[in-house]
């Protein structure tokens, strides 16, 4: 669980290595266009997988934000994971956004649930009911947050390295999405949110809510 962000994400290593060798192979070969291409590639399998350390907020009450991306959505809506009215902020990472999941609070986790699905875009609202997707939900004091990771439209791989009973500290990578996606956050209706639809967020070193004292 304790992962040290060593710039690089393990889960893009493999990816990484497939990339440069052949990059090497093709201009080793004088390929031309297609070592090019390689190279290219290469370029944009290590800019996906960045994992880069983030400052962490020490607001004891901040909610900070699990993911990179854009906020597409905050409204009130059931949370269907911890069976609660609740407010939902939804954050759509593309393919250029670090796909790192960190956890939004210190807290122990309760539940944690896997439901395959489709794989719709997940900029779309129905993508947080209907796609694959997998819940953790953190009992944080007297407070509850769901964390949600939906699959997308080309993200068919979603990894959480966390289980029930295990304790997070905020900031704490938990999880990894491949490739472009969201992650959901329902929080109490008491929440003091601090985002609103079409900011940019980064994951941990945004706070967007204040939990209620």
């Amino acid at each position: 669980m304790n992962y040290p962000h060593p710039i690089l994400a393990k889960e893009g290593w493999p990816f990484i290595a497939i990339a440069l060798c052949l990059a090497v192979a093709t201009s080793w070969l004088g390929l031309g266009w297609l070592s090019l291409l390689c190279w290219v590639a290469l370029v944009f399998v290590v800019q996906f997988f960045r994992d880069p350390p983030r400052p962490i907020p020490q607001d004891a009450d901040a909610v900070l934000s699990p993911a990179d991306g854009r906020i597409v959505k905050v409204e009130k809506v059931r949370d269907p994971y911890a069976d609660r009215d609740a407010l939902l902020i939804s954050v759509f990472m593309n393919v250029f956004n670090v796909h790192s999941n960190r956890a939004s609070v210190d807290g122990q986790v309760t539940l944690v649930n896997y439901f395959p699905g489709r794989f719709v875009n997940a900029d779309l609202d129905k993508a947080s009911t209907e796609n694959e997707r997998n819940a953790v939900v953190i009992a944080s004091g007297r407070h509850t947050v769901t964390l949600v990771q939906v699959a997308g439209l080309i993200a068919r791989r979603i990894l959480c390295y966390t289980k029930a009973g295990d304790v997070l500290t905020r900031g704490q990578r938990y999880g990894f999405i491949r490739f472009g996606s969201r992650v959901d956050v329902y929080l109490p209706v008491t929440a003091m949110v601090s985002v609103a639809p079409g900011d940019k967020v980064r994951a941990t070193s945004t706070v967007i809510a204040r939990l209620a004292p």
